[in-house]
């Protein structure tokens, strides 16, 4: 991927991967964890930045190619969507895909690899700025400790 210049003076922009696993709810902590042995999940001044959807439904249907037997009806499994950013290193988002195959309960798991760029921030810039959590009044989804 070119990386598109996008000048600024409140943000960078850096080059990367954007990998998006579909996986039941209850095994989403696993495979985080998981992948979190390979790569922190660093994302400007913080690590173990990662976001998931609300559950959804994922639809398969066994060809009998693999350890199911062939099924003649669609299946329905309710999965959340985990997605993180990898940084421009093919050598590790190897690695961090090997990590989920390892960790996912599917024997095919749905993943995909999208390369993309993300922005961070310079730090100091617009510490007065009202919408900062820091400058409002605490609202319920701010995690206690930053209240």
């Amino acid at each position: 991927m070119t990386q598109t210049n996008i000048p600024s003076d409140r943000f960078n922009t850096e080059p990367g991967f954007r990998l998006t696993v579909q996986v039941p709810e209850a095994r989403v902590h696993h495979l985080v964890n998981a992948i979190r042995t390979q790569d922190p999940l660093s994302y400007g001044d913080y690590e173990a930045v990662s976001f998931r959807t609300a559950a959804g439904v994922q639809q398969f249907r066994s060809l009998g190619g693999g350890r199911n037997i062939p099924n003649d009806v669609v299946d329905d499994v309710p999965c959340v969507e985990l997605s993180v950013f990898l940084p421009d290193d093919t050598a590790l988002v190897g690695r961090v895909i090997e990590a989920v195959y390892n960790t996912h309960p599917y024997e095919e798991p749905v993943i995909f690899v999208t390369q993309c760029q993300r922005t961070t921030h310079i730090r100091g810039q617009d510490e007065d700025n009202p919408n900062r959590f820091w400058n409002a009044p605490a609202e319920d989804w701010l995690p206690k400790k930053f209240r």
